[in-house]
């Protein structure tokens, strides 16, 4: 039997981290529009408006060119940050893709570029990266998987120390209805645990466990998530310091799509939801043109 390819590194316990953080719009007022041209270009928009009244806010353009295995995107924030980012896929060989993402802060004289490799093919998915800026330092990571099995690792080397700055492992199981993995990160002190459980087609559920060496106790967090029908689901999450956190989603029509966010902190129910910082409640908007 064939392997396929497995997730990327930053990909593993994809499953559980979707389902205990996104669809949850409690930090405020957000709004995303995306376009789409006869040429091929699609232009983005997306801002966030928190309870201090700021906003901030993204203009992306992208073009891409399957044939020529070409994708270009450029971005414009409020912050007056430029990011570009060039990727060529499958040019000097089949499964590798090269990337060059630039950004430039004119008010500030920041810039910076990264350039970026990875390589794909059925059992191994392996990246390598080096920031020009900053040391330089390479990073470079692999995850390798064997009948459902995964194995992965990153690290990360500053060329003016001289020295290893950053190691993680992680070794995980997937299948078509669950997936649990564990991570060892920040140089081997802080290991989490995540499982992810699609109890059926309407229903998924997971969990998180987090072990910080250098504090005390476990930090952990479960959530579910139900279709109420084809284009709605509720979602529920709470973790063991008692802040709950409730989402909604409706899909109003094809692009249209709307989420309600509410976080609450169980161990103060009676504070107004202004006068807690653990109370938070959004909204966020989608239209995919």
């Amino acid at each position: 039997m064939s392997q396929a390819v497995p997730p990327a590194w930053r990909d593993l316990g994809k499953s559980s981290a979707d389902l205990l953080n996104r669809d949850y719009p409690i930090s405020g007022t957000a709004l995303e529009i995306k376009t789409k041209t006869a040429s091929g270009v699609t232009f983005r928009v997306a801002g966030v408006k928190t309870g201090e009244n700021v906003i901030t806010a993204d203009l992306e353009g992208k073009f891409s060119d399957a044939k020529k295995g070409l994708t270009l995107t450029q971005v414009w924030s409020t912050a007056n940050v430029l990011r570009t980012q060039v990727e060529l896929e499958n040019h000097l060989a089949k499964g590798l893709k090269l990337d060059l993402a630039t950004t430039l802060n004119p008010e500030k004289n920041a810039k910076g570029a990264v350039v970026t490799a990875v390589f794909k093919t059925p059992g191994v998915h392996a990246k390598a990266t080096v920031d020009l800026f900053k040391g330089p330092t390479f990073t470079a990571d692999a995850v390798a998987s064997r009948d459902g099995f995964l194995v992965g690792g990153e690290a990360s080397y500053d060329q003016l120390s001289g020295a290893i700055t950053r190691y993680a492992a992680a070794v995980g199981y997937t299948a078509p209805e669950y997936a649990a993995t564990v991570h060892a990160l920040g140089n081997l002190s802080l290991f989490s645990a995540s499982y992810y459980h699609r109890v059926n087609p309407e229903t998924e559920a997971g969990a998180k466990a987090v072990y910080n060496t250098k504090a005390s106790g476990v930090n952990l967090e479960v959530g579910v998530k139900t279709y109420l029908d084809p284009s709605s689901f509720v979602k529920a999450k709470i973790n063991n310091f008692g802040l709950l956190a409730l989402g909604y989603t409706q899909a109003l029509r094809p692009g249209v799509k709307a989420s309600f966010g509410l976080a609450l902190d169980t161990q103060r129910l009676s504070a107004p939801v202004a006068g807690s910082p653990g109370h938070k409640v959004g909204v966020s908007f989608n239209f995919d043109a």
